[in-house]
């Protein structure tokens, strides 16, 4: 093992090299840092990322002749997608493991704990893709020692021998803050009806997603499976509502990806032995969500056609996120006993200009999600049950629940076999 500063990590690349920088919320966000400075140490080298929208980390590509690969799109990789210099692969979250699995990688860099007293170094705050290359012995790590990275008593860990290089840092993490207005509000209150106790319950990112968390307070033995665990899950678990007690698998503990909040959530996640960080191929897949009686998918959407497709990434045109994890999440919520799967949204943008309910989703949209792949849709205005209707009365119900002065157009829209 050889100690690095983080800015002789460039010094190990070399045009052609295909370099892994995994983590998302666990990103090695020093030594990031340091590449971005040095664009000449880089140029020529692919990097794949698992970034997260939301979460600010220098780009690895602002120039010519270095190429990142990303499953998301994050506003600061903007600039280099226009210019091709960022390539984006649309894909489900499970699928990505595989994907890493396979992939051929001459170097990964990654982001742990400093060793404890056995040499174990926790993965911090997120158990994610990374172990998909840590089992890959053939592909040297680097690796960023962060002593200020929270350890969980749930997080996976590795050994401190399984590293090839070692920088060592203090980067503290990332932090998603932010609530939804009384819109939000309404919404959460909406779906929280739909929510019966001792469902167990999957939630994303974003002001709806926080909003549905805060009006489950007044349930009881909630269980909690997902991609990611956030303050709304703390304040759950401390309110009582989270208890996992009628999880048919991973009985009263919280399982998840990754953590991704506030100081305050770090803080009482490195004290809870509630937590299972589980990576992806665990987290996201059907056949272990099947598994959980009565589970709930709780996502948000950018917007959503009279047909039920759903886009969670694309707004006029412009790609802004990714998959992600809810395609996962809602099909398995399908093959639940008695499990269901909500999407809720705004029912409009742009301060009320735009609906969120469209006839058809337009030609440079594309489709996250299946008609097939929802049962409920949630707006401000009301509930749109559609799970084993025919065309025509879920085109009725979409339109219920769209703004009002949409309505009469929507209507109009409807052509053929849809009108409603």
């Amino acid at each position: 093992m050889e100690k690095l500063a983080p800015e002789q990590v460039g010094a190990l690349l070399r045009p052609g090299m295909k370099v892994a920088v995994l983590g998302g919320c666990n990103e090695p966000r020093g030594i990031a840092a340091a590449l971005h400075a040095q664009p000449e140490a880089t140029a020529g080298v692919e990097f794949t990322v698992t970034r997260i929208p939301g979460i600010a980390s220098p780009t690895l590509a602002p120039w010519a002749g270095s190429t990142v690969r990303s499953f998301f799109l994050t506003p600061e990789m903007r600039a280099g997608f226009e210019a091709g210099s960022v390539r984006f692969v649309p894909m489900q979250y499970r699928h990505i493991w595989d994907d890493l699995v396979a992939a051929p990688f001459d170097l990964a860099i990654a982001q742990f704990t400093p060793p404890d007293e056995s040499g174990e170094c926790s993965l911090g705050i997120g158990a994610g893709f990374l172990p998909a290359l840590l089992e890959r012995r053939e592909v040297p790590v680097v690796a960023e020692w962060n002593c200020a990275l929270p350890r969980l008593p749930g997080a996976p860990t590795i050994n401190a021998d399984r590293f090839d290089y070692v920088v060592e840092t203090e980067v503290e993490p990332p932090t998603l803050a932010g609530r939804g207005g009384a819109v939000a509000e309404r919404i959460g209150a909406l779906v929280a009806e739909r929510v019966r106790d001792g469902d167990c319950i999957e939630t994303g990112v974003g002001a709806i997603p926080g909003a549905v968390l805060a009006a489950l307070h007044g349930h009881r033995d909630l269980g909690f499976h997902s991609g990611l665990l956030s303050d709304g899950v703390m304040d759950l678990v401390e309110a009582g509502a989270v208890t996992g007690a009628r999880k048919t698998i991973d009985r009263g503990r919280l399982v998840a990806a990754m953590v991704l909040g506030s100081p305050a959530l770090y803080d009482w996640a490195s004290r809870c032995d509630l937590i299972d960080l589980r990576t992806v191929d665990y987290t996201h897949d059907v056949r272990v969500i099947a598994k959980l009686d009565n589970f709930v998918a709780l996502n948000s959407a950018v917007e959503v056609d009279l047909f039920g497709q759903v886009n969670s990434e694309i707004v006029r045109g412009r790609q802004i996120s990714g998959t992600g994890g809810a395609v996962d999440f809602m099909r398995g919520a399908r093959m639940s006993a008695g499990g269901r799967s909500i999407v809720a949204l705004e029912a409009t943008a742009g301060g009320g200009r735009f609906s969120r309910i469209v006839p058809a989703l337009p030609a440079e949209h594309a489709a996250t999600a299946l008609r097939t792949d929802a049962d409920v849709f949630v707006t401000e205005y009301g509930v749109a049950e559609v799970r084993g209707l025919d065309i025509v009365e879920r085109v009725r119900r979409l339109i219920a629940i769209a703004a009002p002065q949409f309505r009469d157009e929507l209507n109009r829209q409807a052509v053929g076999s849809l009108k409603a």
